[in-house]
């Protein structure tokens, strides 16, 4: 549940970076938009506060009280950080339509700007620390954010993105092949190394994907 901003904080809203989401203002009022559920504060210095997809959407509505949504229907994690698609799981409210791929957007501007505060260079061409321990939902959101589609509850074509045994790699399945390279080559410019591999008992093709380091 996301609650409604009050006039100040609606105005810390619109205040706002318009690509990263990163917030202005006094501790009161970011400590309320994170009540809110309207933003989120970075785990590590400087501690920046950061809209969440309620928020941006709350940015990009009109103002006043009829304009502000009464419910958040896809809440972020509870790190935060935006839930991307892995494949395989129900579709989400209103499916891939405008909100949708705006929230994604802002989620991956999001951890761009992540990668860039909690690199020490400030470079954002690979993956950061929460990146390695969020291995599916990271590279999930580097799909979905790149226009790859994610498999339905029922299979089919889609990316699916797995757990595997290895400490530092998922796997990656799409059924069409061409569409399983274009994951690749995505996953490629997000900053991970990719390698396809052939499942031995059904022949199929898979990515085996770990976060680059250097």
């Amino acid at each position: 549940m996301a609650l409604s901003p009050t006039p100040a904080q609606r105005r810390v809203i619109d205040a706002a970076d318009p690509v990263t989401g990163r917030l202005r203002g006094t501790e009161a009022q970011l400590t309320g938009l994170v009540k809110r559920g309207l933003a989120f504060r970075h785990p590590r210095p400087p501690h920046d506060h950061f809209l969440t997809p309620a928020g941006h959407r709350i940015r990009q509505a009109p103002a006043g009280p009829e304009a502000l949504p009464a419910r958040e229907p896809a809440a972020p994690a509870a790190d935060g950080v935006f839930a991307a698609r892995v494949g395989g799981e129900e579709p989400v409210p209103g499916g891939a339509g405008p909100a949708r791929l705006r929230e994604v957007r802002g989620a991956w501007q999001g951890l761009l700007e992540l990668r860039r505060m909690t690199h020490s260079d400030g470079s954002t061409d690979r993956p950061c620390a929460w990146e390695r321990t969020h291995l599916v939902q990271a590279a999930a959101l580097a799909l979905e954010a790149a226009g790859h589609r994610p498999a339905g509850p029922g299979g089919g074509d889609g990316y699916r993105v797995r757990a595997t045994p290895q400490p530092e790699a998922v796997a990656v399945h799409e059924p069409d092949g061409a569409a399983l390279r274009d994951c690749a080559a995505t996953l490629e410019r997000a900053g991970w190394q990719v390698g396809e591999h052939t499942e031995p008992r059904t022949r199929d093709r898979y990515l085996l994907a770990s976060p680059r380091k250097v």
